[in-house]
């Protein structure tokens, strides 16, 4: 095959492609009849929930199955190339040579054992044949292409040494070591922070522009699919059930299920919680008789429950530009429904907000945790230092800044998984009378000091303080029943005859809106949004004061993240937890918090109320987070932003610890000095030195869907008389 012939037509082309799996019960179609097609430099958006096959269709387009999977129908091809049909050593040549994957998680994906460059230069070395001194060049050139800092010193390092930030970077490193021309990208910013996400994503389109790589990037962050690609396709069930230009597909959805989605995405520009779509889709493989998404669809009819699922069908468009008019979507009622205006956010304002007067839960001062081994702690810095904060009772207070910067550390030395170097940390109890004292004396507070390891605190104090962690799969017992997972800490906490175990672990399955059915199943059984919601169970078992909720909807789609948030809120309500809330996610902080607590390095640089840190006068670096929220249906000016910094390892000697990212920096100053607290009133707080009417305001973005209807219903109306 000539150049001239692999390169015309599209760069990728899917034909009704079907993908099935081996069960017990037979095959199992978890694709079935995708089509869809990228030119050279295009940029795809794969989006949908967990299960819907969107990461077996991105395997599929670097021609890979998993174990015990077929292509019952169809082809993929890439440059003219059948995938499937191909011998293996042509397949080998076309994986990394022609279409190259981007992992989701690059510390998972790299080798440990391996340092970095050695493994690019293997890249290099299989689909160039470039060995030797060449390959050195030219590893340290990708690094350098990548932005990373120092190519030479990061090509001796081994992955463990680099931030996740970096890893993600040495992974396209890699997956441009062979020229490609298809870029499969697989979540490629779930785990990180908004800040480092910025810096891929910018990467990317710098890429972009510079080698004409397309790229099909798969992601449940509609905000992202919204700053990189110019399609989007949406997969439900399998099944794609929209595609399109993705501002016109996020400004005028023609399914319900992308109304769902777009409705489920918390707003900087709306407090509250979003919306969460009822329901919960069908298992991968199901057989249904009609429409997929039927039984969760406000709009279903008849009709849809009968005669096989809905096609794809072009919309017509009339008098609109030509990227509208490719606008596809595979709903009966799809003209009624892009019709409709954007569907209401249930922004709920709760009534029981808490205020400055609530009692302290947990106090804070001068806290300071030291990584360092005593001997070198003559140099540098403490990992934490200088930690003064109070959790008021019944509060959500959330904890933000980007990876590194103490958040996780923080909240495991309040469950005593860490030792503080310095500092009290202390847990107030409820009030008690003083033995003997007389009927009607005063009860006198007590307080527990946290300070200490959980090994070393009483059942009834550790009962009182649980965690939730980000990682439902790894923080729950593989070959374990759900229900021995919540047994055991009713066990430990609340012993009770096997009866009453039994009934209040089907409770606790209640509490968290859990079918009781699952307690007989294993982790691996259940969906990511159903183990997330046994951590919380178990967490809640304990009867807890405070839990420590982890990043816990961080890895989540925005439908269950939804559905998980207002869980969280409702039991706070009913049961009057307290949540120490860590998330690097501002719209999702917005959404749930009564005060937000920022940290850098360690040092906290902001506390307040949840609205007056968003309406500003805000802290440099606060201001830094916010700009590099992604909103759905926003498409940010790279070129208007400032560029991404990589943020340092550890604080300076002196001075305020973001001196050297600060657009603000006041020499002299900012690098000798330790900023000064700046009170703005009700309790909201900042750690600068400008003055507070010199502070950055934050400017929060509009609402991202409800504007964006207008302009584009304006072609399609009839011209005035």
């Amino acid at each position: 095959m000539t150049d001239a012939q692999s390169t015309a037509g599209p760069l990728l082309e899917v034909r009704d492609l079907s993908v099935a799996y081996r069960s017990r019960g037979g095959l199992k179609e978890i694709v079935s009849t995708v089509s869809l097609s990228l030119d050279a430099a295009g940029t795809l958006g794969l989006v949908g929930e967990s299960g819907c096959g969107k990461s077996t269709l991105a395997a599929a387009l670097l021609g890979h199955l998993r174990a015990g999977a077929k292509v019952t129908s169809g082809e993929v091809r890439v440059a003219g190339q059948s995938l499937f049909t191909a011998p293996p050593s042509r397949l080998r040549a076309l994986r990394g040579g022609t279409v190259a994957l981007v992992p989701q998680n690059a510390g998972q994906a790299l080798t440990p054992t391996m340092r970095v460059g050695h493994q690019v230069r293997e890249v290099l070395r299989t689909h160039r044949g470039v060995t030797g001194e060449a390959a050195d060049a030219e590893a340290a050139a990708l690094f350098a292409q990548v932005r990373l800092p120092q190519p030479q010193q990061l090509l001796r390092r081994y992955p463990h040494e680099l931030s996740g930030g970096q890893q993600q970077r040495v992974a396209i490193a890699m997956a441009l070591a062979g020229n490609p021309r298809l870029l499969v990208l697989d979540e490629p910013t779930t785990g990180l922070d908004v800040v480092t996400q910025a810096g891929v994503l910018d990467l990317l389109a710098g890429l972009r522009r510079e080698l004409g790589v397309a790229m099909v990037l798969v992601s449940h962050d509609l905000g992202v699919v919204s700053a990189t690609c110019d399609r989007v396709a949406v997969m439900y069930a399998g099944r794609l059930v929209e595609s399109g230009d993705t501002e016109q597909t996020y400004r005028r959805p023609a399914h319900p299920y992308t109304r769902g989605l777009i409705a489920s995405v918390p707003s900087l520009a709306e407090p509250g919680l979003p919306a969460a779509m009822p329901g919960t889709p069908p298992q991968p493989g199901t057989d249904l008789p009609g429409c997929s998404f039927v039984a969760r669809c406000a709009l279903a009819e008849a009709r849809c429950t009968t005669g096989g699922a809905p096609a794809l069908q072009l919309l017509p468009h009339a008098d609109a530009p030509p990227q509208v008019t490719d606008h596809h979507s595979a709903c009966l009622r799809a003209d009624e429904v892009r019709q409709l205006p954007p569907e209401e956010r249930d922004m709920h304002q709760r009534a029981d907000r808490v205020g400055e007067e609530a009692p302290v839960l947990v106090s804070l001062r001068g806290v300071e945790i030291d990584y360092r081994h005593r001997r070198a702690r003559t140099q540098g810095a403490p990992t934490v230092a200088g930690i003064d904060l109070d959790i008021r009772r019944g509060e959500t207070l959330a904890l933000v800044g980007e990876s590194g910067s103490g958040k996780s550390t923080l909240a495991w030395t309040i469950a005593g998984l860490r030792t503080p170097s310095a500092g009290t940390l202390q847990l107030q109890g409820e009030p008690e009378a003083a033995p003997g004292a007389a009927t009607g004396a005063a009860a006198a507070h007590v307080t527990h000091d946290l300070a200490r390891p959980a090994g070393s605190r009483p059942p009834g104090l550790r009962r009182r303080l649980q965690l939730v962690f980000q990682n439902a799969d790894s923080s729950l017992n593989p070959r374990r029943l759900v229900s021995d997972a919540l047994r055991r800490p009713l066990r430990l906490f609340a012993p009770d005859s096997a009866a009453a175990l039994s009934g209040r672990v089907d409770a606790l399955l209640d509490d968290v809106g859990l079918d009781r059915q699952l307690g007989g199943r294993l982790p691996g059984q259940l969906s990511g949004g159903q183990r997330q919601r046994v951590g919380i169970a178990r967490a809640l078992a304990a009867g807890p004061d405070l839990v420590l909720a982890d990043e816990v909807v961080s890895a989540l789609d925005v439908s269950v993240q939804a559905s998980v948030l207002r869980l969280l809120d409702r039991l706070r309500t009913e049961r009057g937890i307290t949540y120490l809330f860590i998330s690097h996610d501002l719209a999702v902080v917005r959404s749930i918090a009564d005060r937000v607590a920022v940290l850098y390095l360690g040092r906290l640089c902001e506390v307040g109320d949840v609205e007056a840190v968003f309406s500003g006068p805000t802290h440099p670096y606060t201001r830094m987070l916010l700009d590099a929220v992604l909103e759905p249906g926003a498409r940010p000016d790279p070129g208007e932003r400032r560029p991404v910094e990589e943020p340092e390892s550890a604080p300076p000697a002196a001075g305020c610890p973001f001196q050297r990212r600060c657009p603000h920096r006041i020499p002299g100053t900012c690098d000798t000095v330790t900023p000064p607290w700046r009170d703005s009133g009700d309790g909201h707080r900042i750690r600068c030195h400008l003055d507070l009417d010199g502070l950055p305001t934050v400017l929060v973005p509009v609402p991202a869907v409800e504007p964006l209807v207008e302009p584009l219903l304006e072609p399609l109306k009839e011209p005035n008389p």
